[in-house]
């Protein structure tokens, strides 16, 4: 297994929200990156979305333009994940349906080199059952940002039933490299952070369908009366409903009715209302 110390070039498959974000921040943090999306047009996306992210640092001059030129000549895009192939730790960040991860795993387990770490951001899903699609079951491992990446301090390692020492190691201290803290969680369903996030933000939709209050109150609520920095329903807006929606759907398949997703949840991502990213979900943006 390689150490972290001979982590030169860093994989990112997908370049949504959660992709782009990590390729930023390992960007920023001096390692060179290959960002992958099965399509152009996502690559592009993703790597304007970091433009953009790295000019408002600059604006809040807590980075240099030379430093943010610095930082996109270290990103290169691509949809063949062969280019990954001399990639020192890859970390896949695409959507959060185990079928396509565990695709995505076999593959990178046949083009990268045996001794490289393969990292997952799922939020959810098992790092076990991601892992068994590879050869290497004890080089897998959860490491589950928090959104939006650039600006959260958090990362949640999260180990498999296989998952060396070494590879829970080589987590923690990359994640540290980037500017973050981690926390360690066992492979049971939600891991820390959605275990116990998602029923507040479904808590949150219900009382709003129920006429508990009006949406801006219940987030005010939360946030002046439990000192967290955004309610659930702006919460939920800005890491996605539809990941939400994915999210819940998983924890109430594993652990029961407590998590079932709240109806007026489901109806918004069958609407179309994602969030901030397409510009409407519980509140609108630009």
């Amino acid at each position: 297994m390689r150490e972290l110390d001979e982590v030169e070039r860093v994989g990112v498959v997908g370049a949504g929200t959660m992709g782009n974000g990590i390729a930023q921040v390992a960007a920023a943090a001096g390692y060179d990156v290959v960002m992958r999306d099965i399509e152009t047009e996502f690559v592009e996306k993703g790597l304007d979305a970091i433009d953009d992210s790295l000019s408002r640092f600059v604006r809040k001059e807590e980075m240099t333009e030379a430093e943010k030129a610095d930082a996109l000549d270290r990103i290169a895009g691509t949809t063949d994940l062969a280019d990954l192939g001399d990639c020192d730790l890859v970390v896949e960040a695409a959507v959060e349906k185990m079928d396509i991860k565990r695709d995505i795993f076999a593959d990178l387990d046949e083009v990268t080199d045996e001794d490289v770490v393969l990292a997952t951001n799922t939020s959810t899903l098992s790092i076990t059952t991601i892992a068994a699609a590879t050869e290497r079951p004890d080089l897998v491992v959860g490491l589950h940002f928090m959104n939006p990446v650039p600006v959260m301090k958090g990362v949640e390692v999260v180990t498999g039933e296989h998952t060396s020492d070494g590879a829970t190691e080589l987590a923690h201290g990359f994640s540290e490299a980037l500017g973050k803290e981690t926390w360690e969680s066992d492979d049971k369903p939600g891991f820390v952070t959605n275990r116990i996030l998602m029923p507040w933000i479904n808590e949150g939709v219900r009382a709003f369908d129920e006429g508990v209050a009006a949406k801006e109150d219940i987030d005010r609520g939360m946030t002046l009366g439990t000192n967290v920095p955004m309610g659930p329903l702006e919460l939920a807006d800005h890491i996605g409903l539809d990941i939400c929606l994915d999210a819940s759907e998983t924890l109430h398949e594993e652990l029961g009715d407590r998590y079932k997703p709240a109806y007026l949840l489901r109806r918004k991502v069958d609407a179309g209302d994602l969030g901030k990213k397409t510009g409407r979900g519980f509140y609108e943006y630009e």
